[in-house]
């Protein structure tokens, strides 16, 4: 097959465009790049397309059934989580799709999670204030060296975040659905690994509690009411991930009520969530808004995959990280 004419489909906010710019200048040159305009009618944008790209926001059913009607046979998704992209929908049109698989954007998600944890052990937010308000010398920071983190999910960006977590000293504890590699395990040396039925117990073990899964019917609230009732009041919840990985509702109630220790926050269940609830304004509680994977390394690593599996797809090879297998 030659090179195909492909659909770049931009985010649906405009503010992103910056995210675009590495995987278009790795399209450039490869491949026949048209732009969809998502205010100028739809059909006419898709004739002739064989593959697309979306950006992130994730292709509306309007969009797919103009592609389809096409005779578009490849959809490339620049995002690794799919809870908001509709796979029944693409499967039943018969699209090929494939995502970014978890290790393109591993090594941001862990390094601000890491983050996250020094900046709570630091007691970052009481000191910004000391440091503008007085007093000085106070807060007074904790220690990690000893303190056991516990990840849900001991995946790509998990096993990235034992990686940075194991030189501070703390405790490696982990669960899993799945069997990891000897090599992951010699490396991190985990001082607890279990399955889903030790959740709990690693949960009331935990001084910090990390979640590194996928948003799906069984891992929404997974950190739910009565697993946070388990946590140590002086442990803190770190979420790089889905906002909805946790009950929400419940986390918050137990930070306004001092029942646990804090919280690092990247991902929340409804996005953007109101800058001005109470519990972001607590001292404990560290935000930011849905960056943790988005780095510069993650933005050229996705945009070089993409371009390798439009170049699969032009040969006539299966394409990488498919969640939606081809007709």
């Amino acid at each position: 097959m030659s090179n195909p004419e492909v659909l770049f489909i931009p985010h649906e906010m405009p503010d992103l465009a910056e995210w675009s710019a590495d995987l278009l200048q790795a399209l450039e040159g490869r491949f026949e790049v048209r732009h969809l305009d998502r205010e100028a009618p739809l059909p006419p944008q898709f004739a002739g397309i064989e593959a697309m790209v979306d950006q992130g926001s994730g292709p509306t059913r309007e969009m797919i059934d103009a592609a389809a009607a096409a005779g578009v046979r490849f959809l490339q998704l620049q995002t690794n989580g799919l809870d908001h992209v509709d796979l029944d929908y693409l499967r039943g049109k018969g699209l090929m799709t494939a995502h970014c698989p978890g290790y393109l954007s591993a090594v941001a998600l862990a390094q601000n999670a890491m983050m996250f944890i020094l900046m709570l052990a630091g007691r970052y937010r009481e000191a910004q204030v000391n440091f503008a308000q007085g007093p000085f010398f106070m807060p007074r920071g904790r220690e990690l060296v000893g303190m056991t983190l516990g990840i849900v999910g001991l995946g790509a960006s998990g096993t990235e975040l034992a990686r940075r977590a194991r030189p501070f000293g703390m405790r490696i504890e982990a669960i899993d659905v799945r069997e990891i590699d000897a090599e992951i395990l010699d490396e991190i040396r985990p001082d607890f690994l279990g399955g889903p039925d030790d959740l709990d117990a690693m949960v009331g073990r935990c001084d910090f509690l990390s979640c590194h899964l996928h948003l799906t019917g069984e891992t929404r609230h997974i950190i739910d009411a009565r697993r946070i009732g388990l946590m140590k009041p002086t442990a803190c919840y770190i979420n790089v991930c889905r906002g909805g990985l946790a009950d929400e509702e419940a986390l918050y109630a137990a930070l306004m009520e001092g029942r646990i220790g804090g919280a690092g926050l990247d991902a929340f269940a409804q996005e953007p969530p109101d800058p001005t609830l109470p519990v972001f304004q607590l001292p404990n509680v560290v935000v930011l808004p849905h960056t943790a994977g988005g780095t510069d390394g993650t933005s050229r690593k996705r945009a070089a995959f993409a371009a390798g599996n439009l170049a699969r797809f032009a040969r006539g090879e299966e394409p990488q990280a498919l969640v939606v297998g081809g007709a």
